[in-house]
């Protein structure tokens, strides 16, 4: 029985998750370790809409400000090698990662 490892990747900087997936990637094609992904999940938008007079007088203007956050999924082979080499991935603050195994 074979485990894999499903990382899933989140964070609001596009770039700063796509170079971790490349990363990922990159260690897993010199490990020769089977690799899905990463695969895109659709991007989740919070908007927040304020009034921009505090006092309510004056016109109605309102402000919209709006975060997006990306998320990747990857499903690598988990085993002990791999699973040190991925510890070892520089990852940036502004990415939050997650793993969680799956036996096959």
């Amino acid at each position: 029985m074979t485990q894999i490892a499903r990382i899933r990747l989140t964070s609001s900087e596009l770039e700063d998750i796509d170079s971790v997936c490349k990363s990922i990637k990159e260690m897993a094609d010199k490990m020769g370790v089977a690799i899905k992904g990463p695969i895109p999940l659709p991007t989740k938008r919070l908007t927040v809409v304020t009034r921009k007079a505090p006092s309510g007088e004056g016109t109605h203007t309102y402000d919209k400000w709006e975060l997006r956050l990306h998320r990747r999924i990857i499903d690598l082979e988990a085993n002990e090698r791999t699973m040190a080499q991925l510890t070892r991935i520089n990852i940036p603050q502004a990415v939050n990662i997650e793993i969680r195994f799956i036996s096959k």
